[in-house]
């Protein structure tokens, strides 16, 4: 009986893989079916073939984050200095003596 179920198991393993190849190469084809309409569509009008591009900056996000960063550090120092203390003054913290 294990034989028989792990023969099954096998089966039903293949099965599963070989449905997901063939669902990758229906993938493939559509993309390639589109590529190919794409690129006759513009030999046909006349205008140069352009390749599919993502376009990215990755300086974008850095300067997105220090943009905002700054937005609300100056809301806070804001905030500190209406209350009268600045961001400097910590008042929690005891000093370590220095190391010999």
């Amino acid at each position: 009986m294990p034989t028989l179920m792990t023969f099954v198991l096998r089966l039903v393993l293949l099965a599963a893989g070989l449905l997901f190849a063939a669902s990758l190469a229906v993938a493939f084809v559509l993309v390639l079916c589109v590529w190919t309409l794409r690129a006759g569509w513009a030999k046909l009008t006349g205008r140069p073939v352009m390749p599919f591009i993502i376009r990215i900056n990755p300086r974008g996000g850095f300067e997105r984050m220090y943009r905002h960063a700054g937005r609300q550090g100056s809301s806070l120092r804001a905030d500190t200095v209406r209350r009268g203390r600045e961001i400097g003054d910590v008042t929690d913290v005891e000093p370590r003596p220095p190391a010999p």
